[in-house]
């Protein structure tokens, strides 16, 4: 029997090969299909065991003891133990390996790691300098590469990055830049006992015999591959494209609402845009109806919180936003001096609804007597420059977190140490660091309340909504379907016979 090949369509190519470092949207989804992490989320956002079999905490909240799963093995052939849990662990911990949830692991953005110990070879323990709720949830992050677990043999003899040698139910096999990224499945892989896949835990069995990612930058390009059955999935496709893609024979579409957080950021350090009148009447300027109704074909509300809609902790105050006011808009820019001086924006094509989501805000801006102009970057240039701080305004979108604390952090932080941050207040990052050390949903749900309004006052950026993502698949794709984290599962997908 032939082998059989799921392709699948990305938008853009992957950044590097290696867990949370140098990574993007596309990165993660692929990487994710090759490395597991001791825990994972769960459909519905819940944490739960992984490469663990089990987790223990400590009454203190100081100590959390994983106990390996049995018979776990790498795609070298080696068996999981706990020394690799450990040399993986104080490789990410090094500031030299640049990942990019150090911060969450070394005192800066959460608790401290201040010990890894391997008392026996299916033990691991971490301990903690303090308590903190979100030690598993940032463990789990999708865009820390899930803190996968790999073996040595990831790394050439010089200690550099070589190729990532994981768990995951497929191994990395080719990459052509700018072409297609190939896994094959994994033969010796060791399936969770659930029945079957939940979220990106539970049995994760591939059934497949190669993954294909097809680089499709061209939207128009990526839908015709999918009508020709030249691809067999698209993960995300605009609202637009899937109401006339599933009209078609063959085509299906997948829908579900995410958590990501989609709108206008602002360089708050800027000459012009650090008098908050003018990031408020930019704010006022937006009229948010209609703009989402637009960008998302109407299955989509809007959303200015940071705490995404299909949250636990979304409630009466983070509903509490920006009204559109043209008025106020101008009140606000006349009291501010403003002379129409421009403000740059930065889009990029890649994504078409960031594109859409500045052409719009740009229309609405220019109604309210602001001038802003705007600048479309590749979207690697725009990441950069993102990561950089170096811009005045940018529309882009913050993959899903699913707590509201990780949510916060993404956007919040010091900008002279961490020039990517958007919210630089003092007072918001010691609630949030209460946040991420409470347990009690209660009182944590009062410190969101407050965080929320605290940014509506500020208006480090405008929050627009969350959105959906939308997959399109040909009938011969089996098991597939679009859930709240947004990137697409491929175990447990097949292809009918044809």
């Amino acid at each position: 029997m032939a082998d059989t090949t799921l392709r699948v369509g990305l938008g853009a190519d992957i950044r590097s090969t290696e867990p949370g470092v140098n990574r993007d949207e596309n990165t993660d989804t692929v990487i994710l299909h090759v490395v597991e992490g001791l825990v994972a989320h769960r459909e519905d956002a819940s944490v739960g065991p992984l490469l663990a079999r089990e987790v223990k905490v400590s009454d203190d909240g100081l100590t959390y003891t994983f106990t390996l799963r049995d018979d776990v093995h790498f795609h070298n052939g080696a068996t999981l133990g706990s020394a690799e849990v450990k040399w993986t662990w104080e490789r990410y911990l090094d500031p030299q390996t640049q990942w990019r949830c150090l911060p969450e692991f070394d005192g800066r953005g959460g608790a401290k790691i201040t010990a890894i110990a391997t008392p026996d070879p299916r033990t691991v323990v971490f301990t903690l300098d303090q308590p903190n709720a979100l030690f598993l949830a940032s463990m789990s992050r999708p865009d820390c590469g899930g803190a996968g677990i790999l073996h040595p043999d990831s790394l050439a003899a010089d200690g550099s990055w070589k190729t990532p040698v994981g768990t995951g139910p497929f191994t990395f096999a080719e990459w052509k830049p700018g072409q297609y990224v190939r896994l094959a499945r994994f033969k010796d892989y060791s399936a969770r006992a659930e029945a079957g896949p939940d979220g990106f835990t539970g049995n994760k069995q591939a059934l497949v015999d190669n993954l294909r990612f097809m680089i499709i930058p061209d939207p128009s390009s990526a839908k015709a591959a999918l009508l020709s059955n030249n691809v067999d999935l698209l993960p995300d496709v605009t609202a637009s494209d899937a109401q006339e893609l599933k009209a078609l024979p063959g085509i299906q579409v997948s829908v579900s609402p995410i958590m990501a957080i989609c709108g206008l950021l602002f360089q708050t350090n800027d000459p012009l845009l650090k008098d908050v009148r003018i990031r408020q009447a930019i704010a006022h300027s937006l009229d948010y109806g209609q703009m989402v109704t637009a960008l998302s074909n109407g299955l989509s509300q809007p959303n200015n919180s940071a705490i995404p809609q299909t949250s636990a902790f979304y409630d009466d105050a983070a509903k509490q936003g920006y009204r559109y006011d043209p008025d106020e808009a101008r009140r606000l820019l006349k009291e501010a001096g403003y002379k129409g001086q421009p403000i740059r924006m930065i889009v990029n094509k890649r994504y078409q609804q960031m594109f859409d989501m500045g052409v719009l805000s740009q229309a609405m801006a220019q109604a309210s007597g602001l001038n802003i102009q705007m600048e479309t970057l590749e979207w690697g240039t725009q990441l950069e420059r993102y990561q950089s701080g170096n811009y005045q305004m940018m529309s882009f979108s913050y993959s899903s977190r699913l707590d509201p604390a990780l949510g916060f952090d993404s956007l919040m932080g010091d900008k002279a140490r961490e020039p990517r941050k958007v919210w630089d207040n003092p007072q918001a990052q010691a609630l949030l660091r209460e946040a991420v050390r409470e347990r009690d949903n209660g009182k944590r749900q009062a410190l969101f309340d407050q965080l929320h309004r605290m940014m509506i006052e500020d208006t480090p950026m405008v929050i627009i909504y969350n959105g959906t993502v939308i997959g399109a698949l040909r009938d011969s794709t089996r098991g597939y379907h679009s859930w709240p984290v947004a990137k697409p599962r491929l175990w447990g997908v097949s292809l009918a016979a044809k």
